[in-house]
């Protein structure tokens, strides 16, 4: 496509059919240059500036996701630098407030998340993110250890920590999540209650065990696979919030929990997506 001069609308809509083709579309938006993705129901959209080698997009996409459908625009000729911001709001989930720093002045720095979206994954702006964030003060209790896999730009991580954590463990497999994790920590002030590792959750988790609750926003076969550790890294009266997982996905689950020996404790559903914390049956 020749340069216009315009920027690029992009929005991208996953296989329904597939539970991680959301996040490899997402992951391959940002792989080719994406600087912010706003979710629109099912569909991801983004801005590219102009002269972006938009087939190279198509390319990525379609790697990610051979069944993804792609629609392109032009855009009139706005600074997307800083008009992406206004799609990002500020999200309150229950005695907590997820915000962007444009968006934090005033705010009680005891009960705010100041997030800035950048490469790691968790703004607020994801059900997935607020699932967990509704579910974690039912389950948390003042002094718990807690550990935060997949942990992204630590916002789960800092929200246990502003709800009465005494240490929490944000491990992220990402080395470049690793750097946003470490500054939204440094933001929010809890640089002294949560501690940012960069490694596989299912390696690292044994290594900080017991604790008393894990989080984990992942996607639902990851979830499955880390079960049996999830399930030895527990305190005996530990429990674990699970999200990533497609309501439509919910059934199959349900089953593999209760194969697993796991009572479900809570449930929590927004748009397509299911959260839910557990316990040892």
């Amino acid at each position: 496509m020749p340069d216009t001069g315009r920027w690029t609308s992009v929005r991208v809509t996953p296989d329904a059919g597939s539970a991680s083709a959301r996040e490899a579309c997402l992951a391959a938006l940002f792989a080719v240059g994406a600087q912010g993705v706003h979710e629109d129901l099912s569909a991801l959209v983004t801005h590219f500036p102009p002269a972006t080698d938009l087939e190279a997009v198509h390319r990525a996409l379609t790697e990610a996701d051979e069944q993804v459908i792609i629609e392109t625009a032009l855009v009139p000729d706005v600074d997307w630098s800083e008009a992406w911001k206004s799609r990002i709001g500020a999200h309150q989930l229950g005695d907590l407030t997820v915000t962007p720093p444009w968006l934090a002045e005033g705010r009680d720095p005891a009960r705010t998340i100041v997030i800035e979206p950048g490469m790691a994954f968790g703004t607020g702006e994801h059900a997935t993110t607020r699932g967990v964030v509704r579910l974690l003060p039912r389950r948390l209790r003042d002094g718990d250890t807690v550990a935060d896999l997949g942990a992204g730009s630590a916002v789960l991580a800092i929200a246990a920590a502003k709800l009465g954590a005494a240490r929490v463990y944000a491990i992220e497999l990402d080395g470049e999540a690793i750097p946003d994790a470490e500054a939204n920590v440094a933001r929010n002030g809890v640089t002294d209650r949560v501690h940012v590792f960069e490694g596989d959750a299912g390696s690292l988790l044994p290594l900080v065990a017991p604790v008393q609750l894990i989080l984990a926003n992942i996607i639902s076969s990851v979830l499955i696979e880390l079960l049996p550790v999830i399930g030895m890294a527990l305190a005996e009266d530990g429990a674990a919030i699970l999200s990533g997982i497609l309501r439509e996905e919910r059934d199959t689950m349900m089953e593999v929990l209760s194969a697993h020996g796991w009572a479900i404790l809570e449930e929590d559903a927004e748009d397509i997506w299911w959260s839910v914390s557990i316990a040892r049956a």
